[in-house]
């Protein structure tokens, strides 16, 4: 899994599929045993997946908040990922936002120093999900509670997907705050068994987590979480869907109240080795092409009046001709 374009949670990537037939007896064998070995299997594969040599898509990011509903499009670099804003409610931007959004990408343009700042921040954001990973074989307990096959935005379309219950290990103990958060938590993991990948997972703090000792803040119990990836194309996977929904306290006194639903969609492959300035550029022009294809309201008003002129017309030649 890569982070690189959506940090909160975790960083998706590309593995191809390996179909030998002595893999596949392997996989068969390892999916009907031991469901924490299957958990270590997958996570191993979204480690992996997370390397620097990973597939760079461009892509839609729709996100909804009590307070916002925006849609981005984001492209991946080989310097940080870029990111713009093309649309407030399901309305293009107005041109006071479009130069608002111009002016913040030319900053990092200009400012080699804020883009490095950038950089390192997805780079903390990814080494902290990278840890979450690594922690879920050792962090829970599992326990198989079916299967369901796999759609177009969770795992590989028709792939068998088992389903796995979790809960807490009374017997871990995390080595970071990071980790921290795993304790209290309960929830399922949905694996794709054919690509050895994590389809989904949803979890819910039934417990009040504290990190750093208490001293940093808390989370409240009934904080959630839900992420789902899924086989975009060519058994490259990415994040379709995830929503956090946590309330709790920060160094004491400040609230943390955190509620939001991203959405991608759209991925299309770009090269590898893209600049960040490259990555502008093209997100500039793919935002005008949609502009330039998108309807025009106005046109569509004058059409549709010139349409009812011409259906009231029609209406009145036919009821003078009945009356005749």
């Amino acid at each position: 899994m890569r982070t690189r374009h959506k940090p909160r949670v975790w960083l998706l990537a590309a593995l191809a599929l390996l179909t030998t037939r002595t893999f596949s007896a392997a996989k068969q064998e390892l999916s009907s045993g031991d469901p924490s070995q299957l958990v270590s299997s997958a996570v191993k594969n979204e480690i992996a997946a997370n390397g620097p040599s990973g597939t760079h898509f461009m892509f839609r990011n729709q996100r909804k908040t009590p307070h916002v509903n925006q849609t981005k499009l984001i492209v991946e670099t080989r310097e940080a990922t870029a990111g713009l804003l093309v649309e407030v409610d399901g309305h293009p931007l107005t041109p006071q936002q479009r130069e608002a959004e111009a002016a913040r990408l030319q900053n990092y343009l200009r400012n080699p120093e804020e883009l490095n700042r950038k950089r390192m921040q997805e780079k903390e954001d990814a080494g902290r999900t990278i840890r979450i990973v690594k922690a879920l074989p050792s962090a829970f307990l599992y326990e198989r509670d079916g299967t369901q096959q796999g759609s177009a935005g969770v795992g590989g379309p028709g792939d068998e997907l088992v389903r796995l219950k979790f809960h807490p290990n009374p017997n871990y103990q995390p080595p970071s705050r990071v980790e921290q958060v795993l304790t209290g938590m309960t929830g399922h993991l949905l694996i794709d068994t054919r690509q050895d990948r994590i389809a989904e997972i949803d979890g819910t703090l039934e417990k009040e987590v504290g990190f750093g000792w208490g001293i940093l803040g808390h989370l409240d119990r009934g904080g959630r979480f839900l992420v789902q990836q899924a086989d975009v194309g060519n058994h490259h996977w990415e994040i379709t869907h995830m929503e956090l929904a946590f309330t709790g306290k920060i160094l004491w006194l400040k609230k943390l109240n955190l509620h939001s639903s991203d959405s991608f969609s759209d991925f299309r492959v770009v090269a590898p080795d893209l600049t960040f300035s490259q990555g502008v550029a093209l997100l500039e022009k793919e935002a005008a092409h949609n502009q330039s294809s998108a309807p025009n309201p106005k046109q569509g008003k004058v059409e549709g009046k010139q349409q009812s002129k011409a259906g009231m017309k029609q209406e009145a030649e036919q009821t003078i001709c009945c009356n005749h």
